[in-house]
């Protein structure tokens, strides 16, 4: 029989008779030695189906008085010998055990006495029990051969005396064998101090069993016989130790919660002493079958571990709990016992409740964004410099970065081990994702929901569980099954808002069930969307509130200062209270920015947000495929616009599967763009541009706008070493881009007019600076400019529509800028004059002006977009914006501006510090005048800024040629362009006010009753009503209804007044022959007095006759 091999306990009949009247000795012997000590309990045994011993318990046993230790191994302070009571004196006459040593000798001097090559087997299996179990049969002897002290055993001793009567004659002593080792065991147990937990004798006789079975002499083929005794010795210690911890009356003891539990041994770790090993916990699990006791030993030990663990942070130790952990998690045996705990999952259990009650939780709660750990890597935070913050960061990063290793270990050892322990953790992921769905709301209560710190563990190892699936190559993405949502899946989403489905429609979605199984990768991907949604989505959202509460308190604060001592001079009692009040203000203040650093540190985790970006790339490509139909990856063409209406699927997908991408890499894009240089693919790209086109697949505009957002921080350049955004690249080079992205834009910059939302007036103005931004940046690809000129020619519906809404916005945000800055001219001129204002007075127009400041701020901001595209865009396409449905209001719009930057009102935008409100005038003007330039050489443009009534002026031309001369921000060359546009303009003037003589009063009936001029191409409206062509055109490009009823119209419901144009061209003909016979007649000098000192007094004046 090898070494390793279990062995049945001994059955022998004089082994089991012994042993049954040892029992009985035990339970009914007493002694009369006045030094004997008496215990009552009771004691009970399962093993070998032998007699149960009674109540009564051992009587007189040897007390040792040697206190000697072993110099090669000093005794841990858990492993002790039973303290023998006291016995009578041996004989002196009685001879000495072969192996006693002698008591006096001192502990230093102690040595193991040399054995005879010639031992017996008896004697060799006597010395081998003893130094075990540390016990004795020799009343006389007091220490084993290495000085350690040893229990002298009577009954066992008088049991075999008593056996052995004519041995003892012979003079053989009586001695330990494996046929009296169970009752060794017992006894010596049975008087180990009560007090003590029985472990701290068992646990290191084992592992000095377990030692000796691993050292040389038993490794070179001992005999069997000892093989044999050292196998049932450690099978019995393992056995009296079980039993130690169930049934601790066999040993004649009460249940002690505190005593009966392995905790204490589990904590002290592997390598101590006195601590649980490897092979005593293999041993243990291998005997799972025998009893469902001993496996209910480690899950009662897990349970009280994990509560001790509740109650600490990272600043307590609590790495001995999260060794046992990761200890247990290497047995599925020990795996499956705790995945069937009650504590493992309880689904009753709420989100704040979770992380405290449920055996995994605690561990999982352990973070640096405890309110304690964060001050303690942040002391004085709100003081602390920029390169201290940054430092504790990383030392925050790298503590996270180890627990969060061992989380994983332990999951992934769960997710191995076999189905239904695998099924048990994916329901404690979902349990926790499901139960926090309030992480979101609007405003958050920390009392309803699970931890930061928590939630973050949580993300990281189902993020981390899904990696080995997401290759570069998104081979596995085919895995993902859509069809999961609809087999009661784990995930909670009945209650989630959805990309394109009412409740109603989404719940009717999902109660028809698909049929089939779900498998590991599409259970832990819904797992990833839901934890990165409630996770460190909800995180970096909080941020925002993190932000208003410092600013919250640091007013409070700075007030009570303010305050302070005229609270002092008036109410001096309630001094005290007042500081407390200030104090609390600061201790939160304090607490505040220390959470904040520490989210700051935890969320710039490079290694874990690179890891996150892996799973939105997948994420991403999982949306494109379930929209389209299709089997699409980045190398494969992706059809654009998708397919209408959209699939049911993808409409009844929750909204934060789109929205935690778009979240993510907005943060990366914004704080650590670095790790992004080759990690965005064609795939984001793809995702922004086909749902913009595609607009209709998503419900939630602030969704549509998000996606507009992340493609301006992927071209936004963060670094100023830099030369563009992360995203700048793959715009510019991407064929899908080139194709589909400039009419995405555009399309929403339309769209955007008219999003439902309260806000929507404001919120596209963000917008359309944002698309205005994309398209600069990109503008250098011509294939941008010919994209832009083919939507002219192929899409002019389209494309009028955007110019219109292009002059809707630059002729408003222009407007309302300068506006702005008259208004903090005013105010900063009354502030500084203000020497009889009171305090009050000033105080509200500090107000006024801080809130105009931020007015005008982002008005110029978009207006500086706006304009510039203009610019741009009037460059490549001079035709297109002189189309007669555009140049009109094109025209208007910079007359009135170029006359708000130079006329007589220009010397009121004069403000303190014009570059905060990123107002830069000269730049303004240069890029005003450069579309005046850009579209100089069309006579429709110069005919219509000629016939702008309200604000063209000769003499604003003039001044901005004059200024731009003195400033010297235009060449030579423009300024003699300008010069040669100045003078055609007021000659096309000069002929426009001439023939509006000559034309005189208009017919009613041919005039246009919205712009009072001459119809040139009269159309009948729905309403009955008469306008020109072109006025009504400009009108539904702003307002789709009838101008005149307000009901919804189209340009399709226009009908042509054929007969009225007919009409009007006769009429105008007519009138144009009578001014060509005035003209004649100033030619032939027949011309009225009037006219001839008219002419005289203006020299300049343009020869009409030619």
């Amino acid at each position: 029989m090898g070494p390793d091999e279990q062995e049945p306990e001994p059955t022998l009949p004089p082994a089991e008779q012994m042993r049954a009247r040892r029992l009985a000795k035990l339970g009914a012997s007493t002694t009369s030695s006045s030094s004997a000590t008496a215990t009552e309990g009771k004691s009970d045994t399962k093993e070998n189906e032998s007699p149960k011993p009674s109540s009564d318990k051992p009587s007189s046993l040897v007390a040792s008085t040697s206190q000697t230790n072993d110099t090669r191994q000093a005794p841990e302070a858990g492993s002790q010998t039973p303290t023998p009571a006291a016995a009578p004196a041996a004989p002196r006459s009685q001879p000495a055990a072969k192996t006693a040593a002698e008591p006096a000798t001192p502990a230093s001097q102690v040595r193991p006495q040399k054995i005879q090559k010639q031992e017996s087997p008896e004697d060799w299996a006597d010395r081998t029990i003893s130094h075990f179990f540390r016990v004795t049969l020799d009343p006389s002897r007091k220490t084993d051969v290495s000085g350690h002290p040893v229990t002298y055993l009577p009954n066992l001793a008088s049991e075999l005396q008593e056996d052995g009567a004519n041995d003892e004659a012979e003079g053989r002593k009586p001695l330990l064998s494996q046929d009296n080792l169970d009752g060794t065991i017992l006894e010596a147990a049975s008087a180990f101090p009560h007090n003590k937990p029985l472990l701290d004798y068992l646990l290191p006789c084992w592992k000095r069993i377990l030692r000796f079975s691993k050292s040389p002499a038993m490794q070179r083929d001992p005999p069997p016989e000892r093989l044999e005794l050292v196998k049932e010795a450690r099978r019995l210690c393992m056995s009296n130790a079980l039993f130690a911890l169930t049934v601790p009356d066999l040993f004649g003891r009460e249940e002690n919660p505190r005593h009966d539990t392995l905790v204490p041994y589990l904590l002290k770790g592997m390598d101590n002493e006195a601590g649980v090993c490897l092979d005593f916990l293999a041993e243990l699990v291998s005997r799972f079958d025998e009893d469902e006791s001993y496996a209910d030993i480690l899950v009662r030990s897990m349970v009280d571990i994990s509560a001790k663990v509740a109650n600490m942070t990272m600043a307590d130790d609590y790495r001995p709990g999260m060794n046992v952990l990761i200890m247990f998690s290497k047995y599925k045996e020990i795996m499956q016992a705790l995945v069937k705990d009650e504590r493992f999952v309880n689904k009753q259990a709420p989100a704040p409740r979770i992380e405290l009650d449920s055996l995994l939780g605690p561990f999982f709660r352990l973070s640096p964004l405890q309110s304690d750990m964060a001050k303690s890597y942040f002391p004085n935070a709100d003081n602390m410099n920029e390169g201290a913050v940054r430092t504790a960061q990383n030392a925050v990063q790298v503590t996270l970065s180890a627990h969060q290793f061992d989380l994983m270990s332990v999951i992934n050892n769960f997710v191995r081990a076999n189905e239904e322990v695998r099924g048990r953790v994916l329901d404690w992921f979902a349990h926790v994702v499901n139960s926090n769905h309030k992480r979101r709301a609007m405003q958050v209560d920390p009392k309803e929901v699970s931890s930061d710190g928590f939630m973050l563990n949580v993300t990281f190892v189902v993020n981390e569980l899904c990696q080995p699936f997401m290759d570069t190559t998104f081979s596995k993405v085919g895995r993902i099954d859509i069809d999961y949502l609809r087999r009661s899946p784990r995930v909670d989403l009945k209650e989630e808002t959805k990309l394109n489905a009412d409740q109603q429609q989404s719940d009717a979605f999902y109660a028809e069930k698909a049929e089939g199984a779900n498998n590991f990768i599409s259970e832990i991907f819904f797992l990833g969307l839901a934890a990165h949604n409630y996770g460190t989505q909800a995180i970096s959202e909080k941020m925002k509130t993190m932000d208003r509460a410092i600013r919250n308190f640091r007013r409070s604060i700075e007030e009570f200062e303010t305050e302070r001592e005229n609270f002092a001079n008036t109410r001096p009692t309630q001094l005290a209270a007042f500081d407390l009040r200030t104090s609390r203000y600061r201790e939160a203040l304090e607490t505040s920015v220390a959470m904040k650093h520490a989210t700051n540190g935890v969320l710039t985790d490079e290694k874990m947000q690179a890891k996150s970006i892996t799973f939105m790339r997948y994420v991403t490509v999982w949306l494109l495929r379930v929209a389209s139909q299709s089997d699409y990856t980045p190398e494969k063409r992706l059809q654009v616009p998708l397919a209408s209406p959209p699939p049911e699927v993808f409409c009844c997908l929750p909204e934060y599967s789109l929205q935690i991408v778009l979240d993510n890499f907005k943060y990366v894009f914004n704080t650590m763009p670095q790790i992004l240089l080759s990690a965005v693919g064609d795939e984001l790209t793809v995702l922004c541009v086909t749902l913009l086109e595609s607009s209709a697949y998503i419900r939630n505009p602030y969704m549509k706008a998000a996606l507009v957002t992340l493609l301006y921080f992927g071209v936004t350049q963060f670094f100023r070493h830099w030369k563009s955004g992360v995203m700048t690249d793959v715009l510019m080079s991407s064929k899908f881009a080139n194709d589909h992205l400039l009419h995405a834009l555009m399309k929403f910059y339309i769209e955007c007019e008219s999003t439902g939302a309260n806000s929507a007036f404001y919120d596209k103005f963000n917008i359309r600076y944002e698309i205005s931004y994309i398209i600069q940046k990109v503008w250098p690809n011509p294939h941008y400019s010919r994209q832009l000129r083919e939507q002219s020619k192929t899409n002019k519906p389209f494309f009028v529509h955007f110019v219109n809404m292009l002059l809707n916005d630059a002729t408003y945000v222009l407007d309302e800028a300068l506006t702005k800055f008259q208004k903090i001219h005013e105010l900063q001129v009354e502030l500084k004059e203000a020497h009889g204002m009171s305090e009050e007075q000033r105080r509200q127009k500090q107000d006024e002006l801080q809130t105009t400041e931020g007015h005008a701020t982002s008005y110029m901001h978009l207006t500086n977009q706006t304009v510039a595209m203009m610019k741009l865009f009037t460059d490549t396409l001079d035709d297109a914006f002189t189309m007669p449905e555009i140049v009109q209001r094109l025209a208007g719009m910079l007359d009135y501006n170029l006359e708000l930057l130079v006329g007589p009102k220009s010397s009121k935008l004069k403000v303190d510090n014009p570059q905060q409100y990123r107002f830069q005038p000269k730049t303004l003007l240069a890029e005003i005048t450069d579309i005046y330039l850009n579209l100089g050489g069309k006579p429709t443009f110069i005919e219509a800024v000629a016939g702008d009534g309200r604000s063209y002026k000769p003499e604003t031309f003039s001044a901005a040629s004059r200024i731009m001369a003195n400033r010297g921000f235009a060449d030579p060359e423009k300024l003699s362009r300008w010069a040669q546009l100045t003078v055609k303009i007021a000659a096309a003037k000069e002929l426009a006010d001439q023939a509006e003589q000559d034309f005189g009063e208009i017919p009613t009936e041919y005039e246009d009753p919205l712009m009072s001029d001459l119809m040139k191409d009269p159309v009948r409206l729905p309403s009955g009503n008469i306008v020109d062509r072109s006025t009504i055109m400009q009108h539904l490009l702003s307002d789709p209804k009838d101008p005149f009823t307000r009901q919804p119209m189209s340009i399709e419901d226009i009908v042509p007044c054929d007969d009225l144009r007919v009409e009007i061209e006769k009429w105008k003909s007519g009138r144009m022959a009578a001014a060509r016979e005035k003209l004649a007649a100033i030619a032939d000098g027949t011309a009225s007095e009037e006219l001839a000192r008219a002419a005289a007094a203006d020299p300049d004046a343009m020869d009409t006759s030619q």
